[in-house]
């Protein structure tokens, strides 16, 4: 029996997929983002509720599949959300935000990686969480300095 914090963990099964899993993820939540254009409270609600059902999945599976299991990518789609959050929702943004958290999240520079000694589900939330606020920080930059419109 599939258990409900599985498929959360897995966003619906994409980290089964292995390699790549985390990119598929966060592409996904950026499609989901660009379709959806939510408003600002929206993207807040999301963002939150993702992270914090991120934290309590990642608890749940880390007995079965292990610590930051490959399969947990529900960390790439709050991370990727966090990127793109309180900015403009269009095709420029989205891509950038794509690039920059990934970047982020693979190179894991500026005390990243440090996150991932937290125990349980925040061990693997928070450094995709901290890889979105460095993306973001950045789009919010660009943005300010009319570089992306």
């Amino acid at each position: 029996m599939i258990k409900v914090s599985k498929i959360v963990a897995s966003v619906s099964g994409i980290g089964y997929i292995g390699k790549g899993g985390g990119t598929i993820a966060a592409l996904s939540a950026c499609v989901l983002w660009y379709y959806m254009q939510p408003p600002v409270a929206l993207q807040i609600i999301l963002t939150l509720i993702t992270a914090l059902a991120g934290v309590y999945v990642g608890n749940k599976v880390e007995a079965e599949w292990g610590k930051d299991s490959s399969k947990v990518v529900i960390d790439e789609v709050a991370g990727m959300f966090l990127s793109l959050l309180l900015l403009p929702v269009n095709f420029q943004f989205v891509v950038a935000g794509l690039i920059l958290f990934r970047f982020f999240d693979i190179a894991k520079p500026l005390y990243i990686r440090r996150t991932e000694v937290f125990p349980g589900g925040w061990g693997v939330m928070l450094d995709d969480l901290l890889a979105g606020v460095y993306a973001n920080i950045v789009l919010q930059l660009l943005w300010y300095f009319k570089v992306l419109n």
